[in-house]
């Protein structure tokens, strides 16, 4: 059975003869015939009856009739939805944020999703990103923004849409530091340093910039995986944020001598050789608006 018998078993029951049905369905009028006796041999009972040169449906016929146009619809509405799907325009997309990405990205994403059609679905989900990797490979994840010096290098992972975003040391306004045009690294370690755990890369910057004393496990006091308290706690108290400057628009970045120099690398995380959800290119599409230092 196929879906162009059943068209022309709609067609001809909305006609009534089989010359008018051809003609609306573009066919000849033996094709037809032709589709109708085979649709009726593999269900083993008539569709219609002939009556000279009308036709007219048997109660089976009505009964497949009903069916047809319901299995009609259906196949029409697939066939929209894989058109909205190719587009974009629909689908289920979940999304891991790193600790950085997830300070600044959370709001923005939700509210451009907001925006769409009502039948896009997005889900975020925040963690380190070993645990956000786990959860991509077991596929209860689509993709992830994370700091990408913090992944390791996998064959079956695909990185892109890099963007290297500055690091700082951060504080509150009327923090003793905020106002001096220059501040010592001695300075800035005399106050709780709080930060999200580093990857080895920034860790290597921060001592090559520093010294020893800026190793993440002597320099940093206040270590937890969710920025937002920590630029909460900043922002409250005379602790020294350090992070990237976006996560913390209301914080005042402290002018070191030397500058930090280093700076994280978001970008975005895909399994590779799968194919990407529907939805990837509205979040592709939010992440070139949003990811910018």
């Amino acid at each position: 059975m196929q879906l162009t018998q059943l068209r022309h078993l709609v067609g001809l029951a909305e006609c009534g003869s089989f010359s008018k049905a051809a003609k609306a369905l573009f066919i000849t009028q033996p094709a037809l015939s032709r589709s109708i006796r085979a649709l009726e041999a593999e269900l083993g009972l008539a569709l219609f009856d002939r009556v000279g040169h009308r036709i007219e449906l048997t109660s089976f016929g009505r009964d497949v009739l009903e069916r047809s146009r319901r299995l009609l619809d259906d196949a029409k509405e697939i066939g929209e939805l894989g058109s909205r799907l190719r587009g974009g325009q629909s689908g289920r997309l979940r999304v891991g944020l790193g600790s950085g990405p997830a300070a600044f990205l959370t709001a923005p994403l939700l509210e451009s999703f907001a925006a769409r059609r009502r039948d896009v679905y997005l889900e975020l989900a925040r963690g380190i990103t070993a645990l956000l990797l786990q959860r991509l490979r077991a596929r209860t994840l689509d993709a992830l923004v994370v700091d990408v010096l913090s992944v390791p290098a996998a064959a079956d992972l695909h990185i892109d849409m890099l963007v290297d975003m500055r690091g700082a040391f951060l504080c509150r306004q009327g923090h003793p530091l905020a106002r001096r045009k220059r501040v010592g690294f001695e300075q800035v370690v005399d106050y709780p340093i709080a930060c999200t755990p580093l990857s080895d890369d920034i860790a290597r910057a921060l001592m090559q910039r520093y010294g020893p004393r800026a190793h993440p496990d002597t320099l940093v006091t206040l270590r937890g995986d969710d920025l937002p308290s920590l630029v909460d706690v900043a922002s409250r108290t005379d602790a020294i944020l350090l992070a990237v400057r976006a996560v913390a628009p209301g914080l005042v970045e402290l002018a070191l001598e030397p500058a930090v120099g280093a700076s994280a690398r978001f970008g975005l995380v895909t399994l590779a050789g799968r194919s990407p959800a529907a939805a990837m290119p509205m979040l592709r599409d939010a992440l070139r608006e949003h990811l910018h230092d």
